[in-house]
């Protein structure tokens, strides 16, 4: 059409009554077109489009109700206006109650034997380290496995669900590789308690053997007096609830300055840093029972504004 000549002998797009009169008449030969204006409170999606999607999603959301993830909120005590610089995210004085009580007992536990006395009583070393991890691996079949006295020597683990069985061999193949289980924990002879800690528990990343299982088992080593290991970082590499718990009251989610808070925290409480993952795991934990009726440690109950 650009390049036809109108009745005025010029180009039809270049002349404007003919250029006029023919967008009129493309205009008058283009199909209807129906605009929906949206009001507020309304959905500009037609009826019969909205009916059949929302018989789809009620479809969906009964048929898959079964497998959905369902979120619940954490209960927490109702905030009464309780702060404290420490701790951030702390805003209620029965959550601080609590947490004075589980430190306290956490702080109680690791002092000689330690959590698991039965440790310190075996005399073979082998014997008493086989055991404790057995323990720290399956803490729910404690008793079972502190009756059945397994040895070093056989290496058992039939006494295990098959999935810590798993766990278990890789944790024996970890010692095949240093030699022997004293040569895995020691390292090098001139490590200090602190690093020899942090280094075993990196080593110690086995399959299904997780942070807390891991921190477990070096306090219980170090308190029975099996091994020179003492903790100085509260470890916080995964999502447990030691940790979450750890984010919820330090107010972070970067691990190095959570763990700063924590070590602060830990120094105004007058407490050891190994005190802080059971302490946290049980405050954080519903139906863990804290005596809130004995008196918490002096140096925690002043940190936490209590006295």
């Amino acid at each position: 059409m650009s390049g036809s000549f109108c009745r005025h002998n010029r180009p039809t797009d270049k002349c404007s009554i003919c250029s006029r009169e023919l967008d009129e008449k493309l205009r008058n030969q283009a199909p209807i077109r129906y605009v929906t204006v949206k009001k507020p409170g309304t959905t500009a999606t037609p009826k019969s489009r909205a009916s059949a999607s929302g018989t789809r999603a009620s479809s969906s959301r009964s048929s898959g109700g079964a497998g959905r993830v369902v979120t619940r909120k954490e209960r927490r005590a109702a905030d009464d206006g309780y702060r404290n610089p420490l701790l951030p995210g702390m805003k209620a004085t029965a959550d601080a109650e609590r947490l004075a009580g589980a430190l306290t007992l956490a702080t109680e536990r690791l002092q000689p034997p330690g959590p698991h006395p039965v440790i310190a009583d075996i005399a073979n070393l082998d014997d008493a380290t086989w055991l404790a991890f057995l323990i720290a691996l399956a803490p729910e079949l404690e008793t079972v496995l502190t009756e059945a006295e397994p040895r070093w020597s056989t290496r058992d683990v039939s006494a295990l669900p098959e999935a810590k069985q798993k766990t278990a061999n890789a944790y024996l193949a970890w010692v095949e590789r240093a030699g022997t289980q004293q040569a895995a924990f020691t390292g090098e002879s001139f490590w200090t308690p602190e690093r020899r800690f942090d280094r075993v528990f990196e080593r110690l990343a086995l399959p299904g053997f997780g942070r807390g299982a891991r921190y477990e088992l070096l306090v219980t080593l170090g308190a029975a007096g099996r091994y020179e290991v003492e903790a100085q970082s509260p470890q916080f590499v995964e999502d447990d609830t030691t940790t979450l718990a750890a984010k919820r009251l330090f107010v972070s989610g970067d691990r190095m300055l959570l763990e700063r808070r924590a070590r602060d925290f830990m120094d105004a409480a007058e407490l050891p840093i190994a005190a802080l993952d059971h302490g946290l795991k049980v405050w954080a934990t519903p139906g863990e029972h804290v005596d809130l009726t004995a008196d918490p440690a002096p140096g925690v109950a002043a940190a936490l504004s209590l006295r």
